[in-house]
This record gives C-alpha cells, structure tokens and sequence, in this order.
C-alpha cells in the first residue's frame, strides 16, 4: 500500500490518531494496541475472517551512532551486553507496546551500530507486511534488512551502521484482503564530536514542522464526518411538549420537524385533557415543574411538585422511552430525593450517553417530561495530558483527548492562559474532542506545569525542559563501564511527535526483576498526584519506583549523559541500584557474600546545608580502580566532588552540600558495591529581612484585593501550606482564595478582602530537603457594624424619649469617634439627625418629641473610615397624659314605662383615679345614634333615666370624664324595654317524646295558656341524667319554635327532660316528663315495602344478569336470610343489605337458577317477615318431534308432529308451533299456521299433481327453536278434468281501472336475533298490481332465508329468524300498467345482550313480571306495537 492516500501527515508525524476520519474509500477503525490505525476496505469481513492488527508494535529509538575505529557504545539502547559471554546477560522481558521487547542496537559490528525495530501482527488471512519510511521502500537497499520467521507472526527491520542521516520514522504496514493496519516509530541518531555540526539534506525537525503546517491546513479544509442522527419517538416529544414551557415551543419544533403551529397547539390541548383523565385516579396537583439544569458539580437535577392521592403509588423514571433504575441516595447514577411533596431527581457522573428525554411517571400515567441536551453535559477528560521532556531549542507536544466537543477549553501555563503565537499553537481534531498544544523552541522558563481546562474538569502535566546531551566516545568510559556494577537496562524512546519521552527497560538485581509498562498507564497516578502538589512527577516517572525528578543525575541525564532539570552535567555511564533499603554501614547483596570485600561498608549520611559531607568505605582487599555513583550515575571531578583514597580506604568528599547533592550513593570496584544515602537538610530559606517585613502587619482596606506574597530561596522543588487561624487555606474555596507556587516565591491572594479575612496567617514550606514556616498579620479596614441590640427606647412620660444600646462587636479596625442617632415619624420616609453622642455613651434622651405620635429611632457608630450599618428599632408611641378607661356595662336595676335605673362601677387603669363625673347616653336597639342623656357629669355610679318612650327597646352606655378630659365610652348595657313588669308565662302542654336514637332525643309540646299578656317569647330546655340531681340546658339563649332535638347523648343512657316557657316577666313553671327516657332508637316491627310493581314471578333469559331488589322497613336493622326452595343460596349467587334494601345478583343465569326464592327478616326480638317470588329461567325451545302426514277430505291434509321436550318440563315457559310449507324443494317457506297450541294442523285447499314440504317450529317468548321437516313431501296425484260443455252469458264488465296505492304502508322493526320478522301491506289498483320486494335497494326474488306472500291485495314478506345481516331498508314496490307506488321501512336487529334495563314499580302491564312493590333489571326488547318484550 505505498499509495499516497496511506500516508497521512498527522498519523506520520503527531503519533496515534484518536479521530474518526474516512478517506480513500476507508473506514478507520479503532485498534487495542495504542498508536495503531486501522481502515477497512470492505463494509462486512466475512466471520473467520478479520482485518490486520499489531499485537506488539515497534517503539521509538534513541541512538547513538558510533564506528569500529571509535569504540563508542549504543547507550540508549534497552541493553547493550558488556560481557564476553553472551549468557551473563539477564533475560528480556516484553511488555504491552514493545516497551520491553528486545529493540535497540545489535552486537557492534565493523562499520558501526544497528538499530532493530519488530513488530507482531495478526489477521486472517495472514496480512502482508512492508517497511517505509520517508525515503521510499526498504525492501531493495542493503542497508536495510526485513526479515520475519516461517510460522512466527513477528517481522524484524534491522537498520546497520547508524549514522544521523538515519534518523527518521519508520513506517510498518500490514494488508490483507479485509483491511490495511499502519503504526509508526521514529528512529533518532545522536551525533557525537565532529557529527553534530555537519548538515544534513533533510532534518527531521524541519519535516516535521512542515508536516503540522500541512496537518492545521488540512483541518481548515476537512469537515467534520456527520453524526449518526439519533431515532426520536415522536410521541415523547408531544409529552415533553406538553410540559414545556411557551418560550421553549418554538426551539423545540425546530429541532423535531414541526412547522404547523396551529395544529401543534390545537393537539396539546387534545392531549392535555387525555392527559387529565389519566391522572386523576393518582393525583390531586401537579405544580413547580423545573426542567432539568446542569450545576457546577456537574450534576444533572429536575424536580417537580406532587400531590398523591395515595401514598403507594410507584414513581417511575424513563430515559428515551427505556425505565431506568433510581435509586434514593448518593450511590447511584439516577436518584430520586423527596421532600414533603418536593420530588427531585439527580443524575450524577454525566456521560455524552446521558443526553435524551427524560419522563416521569406515576404508575401507567405520564406526569413530566424534560430534555437533556448533549451540549449542556460538561467534557471529561478521556485522555489526561502527559509529562513531556524535550531538550533545550526543541518542540514540545502536549496532547489532551475530551468525552466531547468544547469549544471553551483553555490552556494554560503556571495558572495563566496561553495565547496562540508563534511560539504556541493550538490544534483540535476533526469531532472536537482531541486538543493538541506545540510549544516551539523550549527554554528553560518554558518549563512548568501546563494545563488544559473545561467548566469542570481539567488535566495537568509538566514540561521538564534538559540540556543538549553530549556524546562518550572516550575508552575510559567503557572501561570504567565493564568495571562497574550492572549496567542499568533503559532506554530514552522518541514518539512520533518528536517529544522525548523516557521508557525504561528491564531492571534484574539478585534479588527481584522489574519491568517497566505504557507510562501512558503505569506512572499517570503519581504523575496526577504530583501534579496535585504543584511540583515536577517524580517517583515512577523518572524510571526508578520512589526516586524524585529533583534529585542530582535523575532523569535523562542518569542514561545519556545529558544534563539534569538544573542544567548540571553527567556522565553517560549507567550503575544499577538495589531495591533494598540498606542500613548504616549496609553493604550491598555482593558485599555480603562469603568472601567479605568490604571490612566497613558506606554509612548514611545527615548533614546540614553548607556542611561538608564525607562518605566512606575500606576494602579488604585490592579490587582494582573503584568509582563513585550517585543514583546511579557515575561521578567525576566535574561534578563539584572529591575522591580520596588512603590504601584500602576510598572516601567521597563534598565540600559544601546542599540539597541536589541528596540522594544514593555508591562505591564499585572488582563487581562488588557498597550503598548509603547521604540527607541533606536544605529546607527553603526566607532571608532575614524578608522575615523583618512579614513581622510588620498588611493593612489594606475592605474590598480591595490582597496578595500576601513570601519570597523564598530554594533548589528543590516546594510545597506551600497557607493557615488562617491554625485552618488551612484552600485554593479555589468558596471565598475565592487562590494559592500559587511560583519560581521562588509563594502567594495567597484574595480577590475582595473582607472582615473575616483578617487575622494571623501562616505558610509552610516543604521540601525533600525539609520545611520552614512564616507568618504575618493581616489587618482589614472597614466600616464599623451596626451596633449591638436590640435597641431599647422607653417613653419618659414628658422628659422624652430614652434610647440604649450595646457598642457594635466589631469597629472596622478603627477606633470609634461618637454614634449618630436619627429619628423618623411614623409614617414618613425621611430620616431626621437629632442629636450625637460620645463613643463611651450608649444611650441618648430625645427631648423634643410630640405626644400621641409614634417614632422610629436608629443608631449608627462613626470611625475613621466613615459610618458604619445602622440598629434600628420598632416603632414607639409617645403617649399623652393617661385619660380614664371605659366603666364595665352598667347594669339594669329596674324598669317601667316611666324610666329605667341603671348602676355601674367606676373604670380601672391609667386616668381613672381622679374621676370627675359620668355622662350617660342612650338608643335604641337597633340603632346606631347615641343621644346623651345628661349635660353635665353626675358624679354618683347611679342614675333614672327618664323621658322614654313606652314599648320601646333600648340601651345606655357610660363615660368617665377625669381632668385629662373624656375617657373611652364604655360597652352598651343589655337592651331593656320601656314598659311596665309582665307576668312570667304558664307551664307548656303535651310535652311528649317523638323520636329517639343513639345520641338524641326530639320533643314537642303546646304553647301555654296565656292570661293577661303573659305570652311566652321563648322557652328552654334542660336535661338531666336519670343518675344525677342537677338540671344542664340544652341549648344557649331561647328556643322559639315548640319542638326541640337535645342532640349530642351517650347510647343506651336514660334521661329526664323539661320544658320552661320564658318571656320578659321571666320564665314560667318548668315541664318536666313523666318518665326518664332511654336514648335508643324505637324498634319497628320488620315489614316489606310492597306496592304494585312488586311481581311474583321473574321470567329472565339463561345467560342474562339477574338483579331483584327488595324494599323493607325495619329498626333497628334486621338478620337478612335469603332461601332458594327452602336451601340456601349458591355460592355464585350475590346478596347485599344496605339503608332498607336487600339485593340478590346472579351475574349469569342458568335454568339452573330457577325456583322460588324467599326472603326473610327477622329483628333482635325474634320477629320475622317473609316474602316469596319465582324466577323461571328459560332459554329457545328445543326442536319438535317427527312430522307424521295423514289424507284428510279431499283437498286437505292432516299434519301431525310430536311436542316438544320442553313442553313436558314444569316450569318451562309456555310455548306455541308455527307451521310453515313450500311447494318446491327450492321454493321459500311460508307460514301456514300461527300460535297452535296442539300438535294437530289440517291444511285445506291441496291442489293435485303438487308437491307439499312442511315445517314445524316451537315457538315462546324468548325465541324460535330449531325445524322439524317431514321426509317425503305430499303429494295429490292429477285426474282428468271432466269434460262438460257451458255457455257462459253475456254482460259488459264496468271499467274499474286503478294505478296501484298502498291503503297500508310498510312499518319499521326492532327484533331481537332468531325472531320472526313479518312486515305487512295492503295494496289496491286495477288491474291487480305485481308487488315485488327489495332489500337496499337488491331484489329479493329467490331469497333463501325469506318469502313473500300476497292475499287479496295483503302482501306480506316473511323471515322466519332474522340474522345480523338482515337489517337494513326494504322496500315494497307494486306496479300494474298504470303507474306504480312504493312503501319503505327499516329493520332493526339487536342482539341477544342487550343491556340490563331497570323496571321500576310503574307502568309495566308484562303479566310475566312479579307483582306487588319492589325492582327489578332484565334484558328487553320492544316490539313493533310499541310493547314489553323480556328477553
């Protein structure tokens, strides 16, 4: 597949492509092994069959290149064996990817070194694999060599005598008949001396470069590939219409296709009244619906209000029409909270899935529905960033793949927002979500943490920027290699991007082998949560579990002999270090053997920053030359330390430590080592005077922001702890504090300080090599807060009104100058300053204030900085000098028609101790004027007011007067009529009992005599337990009527009650009962209500509905016994008893169910009353007997037949036959004989040479039965006619011409099923007219299942069992040579379940339906007449 339409820039030169693109004619698909593209060439692979795909793909190399003649080795490979003997080399061990597999350079050879790349693919069938890179095919140069094992799915590119020229990326692609998989790697040859500066023809930088040029035009070209649209039921987008709100109709009808709006709105009203009915049997209210909202937290909520009617009905959720499960805690994706009726739903962890509507229902009824939008779901992030090490004046890539598109997405460097430049570029894919970040030409201070971030979420990584590595081409080197420990097996692998990235190979000690994985996997834990701290990932990342980033020689510069994160040279030789932790003086696994090399070991070390560090070991026995390593590293003079040797005696020597000198050293020599770790304490330095200015306060004011930055010094990387108070500060908190750690110094900053910011603050800075702490004061100016309250005001009754308060609980920072007091009058809206006072004084007297008016007061503290909030207080009332209360009611002494006395008491409270006098008004009742009685205040509590009118009703009322002036007039007195004392009414007549029950019993009685005016106005009722001595009314105020209910009693309880007439002389003489009276309802004798539709006997049909209703009057209720011939009920047989009827339902009849059935009734004192009907039930007769045919006179026949079994049965339903005969075997049956009662029927008028057929069909009320047809016909054998000569007379016949007229017209039917239909005519014209008969307009000449007759003019059409397709229009049309005339009518045919209809006691004259009183339901029909037909 060398076609250009393979090479695709961004997957040659960017690495693994995650977008979903078609070109050529080929889908991409998506590959297991990462950096591996996949496209189908076919739409179907046949099963068995499958497309190419890499198991294991090549990796990345980075190489030196060296010669024969220069002795140089390939350090970057995974292992490059040193030993004479090729088995002393530990075994590879292949990881996922090839991060493992045994890739690198060979053996040296003459001409120089070679790199390998392999790879492992699979396929059916078994693909075909070529090798490419920028310069063509590979196959043909003897350069290269391709090469793959018979049988074996692995494929091998060695590329020999590297040279810088080689470096480039190697392309490998696999192509079957199904599919073409494709992965890259690039191959990196590191010059050394003179090489370096030379020019090639073709840098790969350069390419590369150009290849993003052509990959960012590429985009602005391409579109993106359509998404599959998603199928909508369109009936979930009605209810979510339905519950939408107006101002979202018309963004929804545009997404869904509706463009007529009229309809759209005419149906919601349709449905909202469907949608109504469907509700009401589960809920009372639906209200607060609230669509669904995405929060800050990235959760999904919608809610709404519910009234249930019951408690146990289920609350279902339904995503796209599928129920999803919810659950009622934070668990779950889908929960459901209530509260009281608040119902609210939450979907958490939103995924692009996510999206679609969402319905609520309760039980089977749609209540809401709301929609998601896949827009509103925040992105994730799929893909995090990764570490990236690029070297000085390289490029960097940082790659971030999202759930979904975010145009928002931002990248930032150090917490600051990155802009597109020459020096930044931006690159998004296709669909959106992969975001790619160039940084170009990295310095240094380009190194950081660099982040991309959504509304959510965001993903970190770091940027480690390293010197330019330098080459080893000396022998010393390679000796002092062989002579060392075992060599370190890892490697520095290139993408295809060009970003250095670090994967080490397999690391063997004595006593555990480790492999190193993907680190896209592996090491993204410590890489986040380094990243979460604010400083490079170390730990994994660089290669060796636990070792930080910082350390000296860490990094690419332990491998190659680069230079370190500080730009500090190192040797390329590379030392293994041990897993064990050894202790003081520890020696290494060798060091241990049975030989003893070292008498004493190398100790760990602890000095302080700036002291000297010594470390030591002595041998005991000359290994020859030793040398020092540091994390294994190989050190020299260059590297700032000194080696000392005293015989056996070797020491390392660090004249001034600080903290990059910390880490595991080591001293080699004869293969045998000895480990420690020196620790340097080199916490972070805060200069003195920066600590000088920490001491002193920040004072800033409220509002402003503050930036509470601390200068430090330090070489390692550090962490920034800030407390408030002895709390931490967190960055990003609900105050907006933010947290940064920048390039030697850290800072707190708050965007608007306020009074709770301030206080004593404290940052501690972590390092490896220790902590300081700082602290500083933080000083917030404000405004002072509103004084303490409440606010106290008191009225000083004329010396004014009197304030107090408490000093406000915090004064801004300021110290208090005075507090200002202001006062506002009810009513009013403006403030009014009265007056200030000392910042020592918290009370105030207002002196200048108006009686009967009503304050508000408020009091402000003043700083500095200005007035702070006001305390103010409710409104007060400044109340004048106290006026007498109102006197109590007075009271009526006397009265008559000359004056009434009235009396009263003097009033209490504030104004009432000096008393002048009372002045007393009076009206009458009814009215609203009050008319003084007296000018002057008379100062006695008595008083006869006169000058009255007789016979009138009136009132007085009396006011205090002090020497305030008037008080309040007190409440009227009891309305008392004008006139002479009447005499109290006589005792009442007839008091008796008229009704009882559980809890009452009702009275009556006659008005008593009257004599001389003494009427009764009212009376009352009083009772008494028959238990108890003391009388209670019954009521409040007068009865006025004679009969009274005394409501309200315990059952069963026995009561004496009487009776007092009352009138305005005062009550009469009581009348009492004679006897106590029991509260129980008075016992009826059981009896049935019976009247005339009341029946004896019910005629009902089998298989019909049976409802007989019985009447009856009985108290207290009666034992309701129903019998069936003496037994009781069936079981299917329902009887109810309720309010004084009892019921008996059989929901289907059966002949079984007829017979007599009884009710009885029978009270608590054993009395009964019973009462009987008969049910018959009958269903169509069955057929008569054999047909017998027997020669009567001439021209007659006899025909006889046997009954009907039906007839025999008792209680059968009378029944009748209907003969019928035909002249044919073809011809229609017509009826010869109606309701015969016997089974005998002679048939007159037999004409000879005729062929007779008859018929017998049993007939009652409920239906024809099936035919009985006689065998043979009847047949009258022909005689010649006797030949006798007459001579007729001679007459002229008048002309009696006549067109044909109905005299009788056609009359509409309404049949049941199976009945006979006859419908009748009578036609008159001359000549005789021909009456021929249609059905819907269809003739009905040679009908099979009907026939006609016509007798002197009587036509008649016959249809012995009318069938459901019998109904319709007929039609009888008679016509001679005159003219014509027509006669219509419609039949009607219902079926044999017809409604249950209910026969009340009225106008049915039925003799089959039982007589007397009571209900009744059977099925009926009404005939032609008008009449009852049960059936």
């Amino acid at each position: 597949m060398s076609s250009d339409c393979s090479r695709d820039p961004w997957v040659t030169a960017l690495g693994p492509a995650s977008f979903s693109v078609s070109r050529c004619g080929k889908s991409l698909k998506k590959s297991s092994t990462p950096g591996v593209n996949i496209w189908q060439l076919v739409e179907e692979v046949p099963k068995g069959c499958s497309t190419p795909d890499f198991v294991q793909r090549p990796i990345a190399l980075a190489l030196q290149e060296g010669e024969a003649r220069e002795g140089t080795g390939a350090d970057g490979g995974p292992r490059a064996c040193s030993s004479p003997a090729p088995n002393r080399c530990p075994p590879l061990h292949p990881t996922p990817g090839g991060a493992g597999s045994p890739q690198g350079t060979g053996p040296e050879e003459k001409g120089g070194k070679t790199a390998t790349f392999r790879a492992v693919v699979c396929g059916e069938p078994r693909p075909r694999v070529r090798w490419h890179c920028s310069k063509g095919d590979l196959s043909s140069s003897s350069k290269y060599q391709v090469s793959s094992s018979t049988g074996s799915r692995e494929h091998v590119l060695q590329i020999s005598k590297l040279t810088g020229e080689d470096t480039d990326v190697y392309r490998c692609t696999a192509v079957n008949a199904y599919g073409e998989a494709t992965c890259s790697a690039r191959l990196t040859v590191i010059e050394v001396g003179f090489r370096k500066n030379r020019k090639r023809p073709k840098e790969p930088q350069e390419d590369f470069r150009k290849e993003l040029v052509d990959f960012r035009k590429m985009l602005k070209k391409r579109d993106p590939p359509p998404a599959p649209k998603k199928k909508v039921d369109m009936e979930q987008v009605w209810q979510l219409l339905m519950t939408a709100d107006r101002k979202d109709y018309e963004q929804i009808c545009l997404k869904y296709g509706i463009v007529d709006f009229r309809w759209m709105l005419r149906r919601l009203q349709r449905m909202s009244k469907e949608r109504e009915e469907k509700l009401a049997p589960y809920l009372n209210t639906i209200a607060n619906l609230r669509h669904v909202r995405v929060n800050k937290e990235g959760i999904a909520t919608f809610g709404l209000e519910l009234d249930l009617k019951s408690p146990e009905s289920k609350i279902y959720l339904y995503k796209d029409g599928k129920m999803v499960p919810c659950g009622f805690d934070n668990q779950t994706k889908h929960c459901l909270r209530r509260l009281g009726k608040h119902y609210q739903f939450q979907i958490q962890d939103l995924q692009p899935e996510d999206a679609g509507i969402y319905q609520v229902r309760v039980e089977d009824a749609h209540v809401f529905s709301t929609e998601l939008e896949a827009s509103a779901i925040p992105p994730r992030v799929v893909v995090p960033l990764a570490d990236v090490r690029c070297e000085e004046q390289g490029d960097a890539v940082f790659e971030c793949t999202l759930s979904s598109p975010c145009p928002s997405a931002a990248w930032r460097f150090q917490h600051q927002p990155l802009h597109l430049s020459d020096k930044y570029e931006l690159f998004v894919s296709p669909d959106g979500r992969t975001h790619r970040l160039l940084v170009r030409g990295v310095r240094f201070s380009d190194m950081g943490l660099y982040s991309l971030g959504t509304k959510l979420h965001a993903s970190s990584a770091w940027l480690v920027v390293e010197e330019h590595r330098r080459g080893r081409g000396s022998l010393d080197a390679e000796d002092d290699r062989a002579h060392g420990p075992e060599a370190l097996a890892e490697y520095e692998a290139v993408d295809e991007a060009g970003v250095a990235e670090r994967r080490p190979g397999p690391y063997r000690s004595r006593t555990q082998t480790w492999s190193r994985v993907d680190p896209g996997a592996a090491k993204r834990g410590g890489a986040d949560e380094a990243r979460d701290l604010g400083q490079p990932p170390g730990g994994e990342d660089t290669g060796y579990p636990g070792e930080p980033l910082s350390h000296l020689g860490s990094g690419r510069a332990g491998r190659d002999g680069g230079s370190d994160a500080y730009g500090r040279k190192r040797d390329a030789t590379l030392s293994p270090r041990s897993r064990r932790k050894p202790g003081t003086g520890g020696f290494s696994e060798d060091a241990r053997g049975p030989a003893g090399h070292f008498s004493q070991g190398l100790a760990d070390t602890e000095v302080e920053r700036g002291e000297a560090a010594v470390l030591s070991c002595t041998l005991t026995r000359n290994l020859g030359p030793g040398a020092w390593f540091k994390d294994g590293v190989k050190l020299s003079a260059q590297d700032g330390v000194a080696f000392e040797q005293d015989g056996l005696a070797h020491r390392l020597v660090i004249t001034q430590a600080d903290g990059t000198r910390a880490g595991r050293y080591s001293f080699a020599a004869g293969g045998q080592q000895s480990e420690a770790t020196l620790t340097v304490h080199d916490p972070p330095v805060i200069t003195p005077d920066v600590a000088a200015q920490l001491r002193e306060p920040l004072v800033v004011k409220a509002g402003k922001p503050v930036t509470m930055k601390v200068p430090f010094q330090s070489c390692l990387p550090v962490q920034a702890t800030w407390r408030k108070d002895g709390e931490e500060v967190a960055g990003g908190s609900g105050r907006g504090a933010q947290v940064a750690v920048g390039d030697g110094f850290t800072r707190l900053c708050l965007p608007s300080a306020s009074r709770q910011d301030r206080g004593q603050y404290g940052v501690t800075l972590r390092s490896k090599g220790g902590s300081t702490q700082a602290e500083l004061t933080l000083q917030v100016l404000d405004k002072p807060q509103p004084p303490q309250g409440p606010l106290e005001v008191q009225d000083g009754h004329g010396a004014g009104v009197h304030l107090r308060w408490r000093p406000p609980k915090d004064d801004g920072g300021r110290a208090l100058q005075h507090y200002e007091v202001e006062r506002r009058q009810a009513g009013r809206s403006a403030w009014l300053k009265v007056g200030e006072t000392r910042s020592d004084s918290t009370t105030f007297t207002d002196a200048h204030t108006e009686q009967g008016k009503k304050y508000a007061y408020r009091v402000r503290a003043v700083t500095a900085e200005g007035p702070g909030e006001a305390l103010e207080s409710e409104e007060v009332l400044v109340a004048p000098e106290a006026r007498p209360g109102p006197p109590p009611p007075p009271s009526i002494l006397s009265a008559s028609s000359q004056g009434v006395t009235l009396s009263w008491t003097a009033p209490r409270g504030p104004g009432s101790a000096h008393i002048l006098g009372y002045l007393i008004e009076k009206r009458k009742k009814g009215s609203n004027t009050w008319v003084a009685v007296n000018q002057d205040p008379v100062p006695e509590k008595k008083w006869t007011v006169g000058d009255l009118r007789q016979g009138w009703q009136y009132e007085f009322r009396v006011t205090a007067v002090a020497p305030s002036g008037r008080g309040e007039p007190g409440p009227p007195s009891e309305a008392v009529f004008a006139r002479d004392p009447m005499r109290p009414p006589g005792p009442v007549r007839d008091l008796q009992v008229t009704d009882t029950s559980h809890t009452s019993i009702t009275l009556s009685w006659a008005q008593p005599d009257t004599q001389d005016g003494d009427e009764p106005q009212g009376y009352m009722v009083e009772l008494r337990a028959s238990t108890s001595l003391k009388w209670s009314p019954c009521h409040a105020g007068t009865v006025q009527g004679t009969t009274y209910t005394a409501k309200g009693l315990r059952p069963r309880e026995s009561y004496l009650l009487r009776v007092t007439a009352v009138n305005d002389g005062g009550p009469g003489q009581p009348t009492a009962l004679g006897s106590a009276v029991e509260a129980a309802p008075a016992s009826v004798r059981p009896k049935f209500r019976t009247d005339a539709g009341m029946k004896d006997l019910l005629t009902v049909r089998a298989g019909d509905t049976v409802r007989v209703p019985i009447y009856f009057e009985a108290a207290p209720i009666p034992e309701v016994t129903w019998l069936k011939d003496g037994l009781p009920l069936p079981k299917r047989s329902v009887v109810t008893v309720k309010d004084g009827l009892t019921q008996l339902l059989v929901p289907t009849a059966s002949l079984d169910d007829s017979g007599v059935y009884t009710v009885v009734l029978r009270s608590l004192r054993g009395e009964e009353a019973t009462y009987s009907f008969r049910l018959r039930v009958t269903a169509r007769p069955r057929a008569p007997g054999p047909i017998v045919l027997r020669e009567g006179t001439l021209g007659s026949v006899a025909i006889e037949w046997e009954p009907s079994p039906d007839e025999a049965e008792a209680g059968a339903a009378p029944l009748h036959y209907a003969v019928l005969m035909r002249t044919s075997a073809h011809a229609p049956w017509r009826p010869a004989a109606e309701r015969l009662h016997n089974c005998r029927f002679t048939l007159v008028g037999v004409l000879p040479g005729h062929e007779y057929h008859f018929r017998v069909v049993a007939k009652n009320e409920l239906g024809a039965s099936e035919p009985s047809d006689t065998r043979q016909p009847w047949v009258v054998p022909r005689q010649p006619p006797d030949k006798v000569a007459a001579r007729a007379p001679s007459y002229r016949e008048p002309d009696l011409s006549q067109k044909p007229r109905f005299l009788v017209g056609l009359r509409p039917h309404l049949l049941p099923l199976g009945s006979e239909c006859c419908m009748t005519c009578a036609v008159q014209g001359q000549p005789r007219p021909h009456v021929s008969w249609f059905k819907n307009d269809q003739s009905l000449a040679n009908h099979p299942a009907a026939y006609t007759t016509d007798v002197m003019g009587v036509c008649s059409l016959v249809i012995p069992s009318v069938s459901a397709t019998d109904g319709g229009q007929y039609k009888a049309v008679a016509e001679n040579t005159l003219g014509q005339a027509v006669s219509t009518a419609t039949l009607i045919v219902v079926g044999l379940s017809l409604p249950v209809v209910q026969m009340k006691r009225g106008p049915c004259q039925d003799p089959q339906l039982p007589r007397g009183g009571g209900q009744v339901e059977v099925p009926c029909d009404w005939t032609d007449a008008g009449g009852f037909l049960p059936t």
